[in-house]
């Protein structure tokens, strides 16, 4: 009886084993089952949704082509229509050349006339000699340039033409800074608008490999790869060397890589950030308005977020708080630095001001003023302004000359008989006189000092002396001749060996008693030698 109990124990213990078992293996099935469901049905959705993009898209590629098919319909139909007006221009555009070429030059010409007149001859020499003369009337200039450009024959060909010749006067350095502004107006006017697309000219294919072998001609110079070395390439020639680019729809000739760096290195011009959004970056503009935050270049982040429209990622309102902070904080560490020094005082107010006129013009140029104030900052601006233009008042006060005037002569002033010269330096009057080999003078002739000299006259200690004519004060302004007093004796208080060098005969004691000297004549004697110090040339 008991071992049949025990046997029923085991087997009920070997049931439940299996039922636990079998317990295990159901939920495991049911895991993996609720798995690959799931699975199932994320690639049922994500098939549909692609079923239904891809019906999309040849639903938009259909309206497409019958759109395309339409235009081309409408221009094949127009094309005998606007070859006549081609035509009609051309012969409109050639006649006004022929008609400005056989004109007589004429000074009365204003200025719209005058660019129209050179666009007409298609004279790209004398038109960028008459860009760079107006230089000072850059607005009227922009304004009017290209309307004028539009009234040559072959505009691309004459904008061409001058950027030819630009590129020759760098490669001899003559007139590179005056021309390379002309050659910018000049592509700015060909493309107003800075961008490439459907819109954009139209070019031949010979007008595009000449613009091509110009481009490349500049890119072998800016690379170095020119026997004449690499050319330095500047914020406003690299602006000009992308319009050309965008213009004439070169930009697969060059890589991506290449644009971002020339944009990196001037991204301070604004007409950069217009430009780049024809470069196209697409969705890595983002990671190069990063760099510029990185960099502390937060005011060109904004330009180049607004012109790509990205300010939701990069809102202006923030970088120009960014900036402002950084602004103030560089400029306490330069006058830290420099234990608050006069220099560095200085050069922490130019940093600050230049920092606030940046962000007032950033502020205006997008029209912030109702989420970024301006009073605050016009304040500190305007401060600044006064404490430099005081800096330089009170600079300038302190660095004029005082008048020490200097009593000639034993009477304690300039009167009438007395010395009025003060002794030259000899350099400064090396052809003055016909010769300085002599070194004694001729004889003296015998004349009383008193007929041009009426006073004493003393001389500080000094062996070589050039005296001029003295000026009969009579006869010059009209008054009656002095009258001559008595011969006084003259004392001189010369050391003896000056004397001697001079070449005077002495005697007597200095200092004692008077000595008569033989009456010298100013007038007629040639002066004695002198030996100018040698400058470093």
């Amino acid at each position: 009886m008991g071992t049949e109990l025990m046997v029923t124990t085991d087997r009920v213990q070997k049931f439940f084993g299996d039922l636990d078992e079998q317990k295990a293996i159901l939920s495991t099935s049911t895991k993996l089952f609720t798995t690959l469901s799931d699975h199932f049905d994320s690639l049922q959705k994500s098939i549909s949704e692609k079923s239904h993009s891809l019906e999309s898209k040849i639903q938009s590629l259909e309206s497409r082509t019958r759109e395309n098919s339409h235009s081309l319909d409408h221009r094949e139909a127009s094309i005998p229509e606007r070859g006549s007006f081609a035509a009609a221009r051309i012969e409109e555009q050639k006649a006004a050349a022929l008609a400005e070429v056989e004109k007589k030059a004429s000074g009365d010409l204003d200025l719209p006339e005058t660019l129209k007149s050179f666009c007409r001859k298609m004279d790209s020499q004398g038109l960028v000699k008459f860009i760079v003369s107006k230089r000072k009337e850059s607005i009227s200039l922009r304004a009017e340039i290209v309307q004028a450009i539009a009234e040559a024959v072959d505009p691309p060909r004459l904008v061409l033409d001058a950027l030819e010749e630009f590129l020759d006067s760098k490669a001899k350095k003559l007139g590179v800074t005056d021309k390379r502004w002309a050659c910018g107006l000049l592509v700015q006017a060909l493309f107003p608008e800075g961008k490439a697309g459907p819109k954009g000219p139209e070019f031949s294919r010979s007008m595009l490999e000449r613009a091509t072998g110009i481009v490349d001609t500049w890119k072998a110079h800016m690379g170095g790869e020119s026997n004449g070395g690499g050319w330095t390439l500047g914020a406003a020639e690299a602006v000009m060397f992308v319009q050309m680019l965008v213009g004439f729809r070169l930009k697969e000739k060059f890589g991506e890589e290449f644009f971002r760096k020339l944009v990196m290195e001037h991204a301070a011009r604004r007409d950069m950030a217009k430009l780049a959004g024809a470069l196209e970056f697409g969705e890595k503009m983002g990671d190069v308005i990063d760099e510029f935050v990185k960099n502390g270049k937060e005011i060109e982040a904004v330009y180049f977020a607004s012109e790509s429209g990205l300010t939701e990622s990069f809102p202006p309102v923030s970088l120009l708080k960014s900036y402002l902070r950084n602004s103030r904080k560089n400029a306490t560490t330069i006058l830290k630095n420099g234990n608050n020094s006069v220099a560095a005082t200085e050069e922490s107010s130019t940093v600050e001001l230049n920092s606030i006129k940046a962000i007032i013009k950033c502020v205006e140029d997008h029209k912030l003023e109702s989420e970024f104030s301006l009073e605050s900052l016009r304040k500190r601006a305007t401060h600044l302004e006064k404490a430099k233009t005081e800096k330089k008042k009170s600079s300038a006060s302190s660095s004029k000359p005082h008048n020490n005037k200097r009593a000639y002569g034993g009477g304690g002033g300039r009167g009438v008989g007395q010395s009025s010269f003060r002794p030259a330096k000899a350099a400064k009057f090396s052809n003055s006189y016909p010769s300085f080999t002599r070194r004694n003078p001729n004889p003296l002739p015998q004349h009383s000092p008193a007929t041009r000299y009426s006073g004493p006259y003393s001389y500080p200690s000094q062996s070589v002396f050039d005296v001029p004519t003295a000026p009969s004060y009579g006869s010059s302004y009209g008054a009656p001749p002095a009258q001559s007093p008595a011969p006084l004796p003259q004392h001189y208080s010369l050391p003896g060996d000056s004397m001697g060098a001079a070449g005077f005969g002495s005697s007597g004691a200095y200092g004692g008693g008077q000595t008569n000297y033989v009456p010298y004549n100013y007038s007629n004697v040639a002066p004695p030698a002198y030996q100018p110090p040698s400058y470093p040339q």
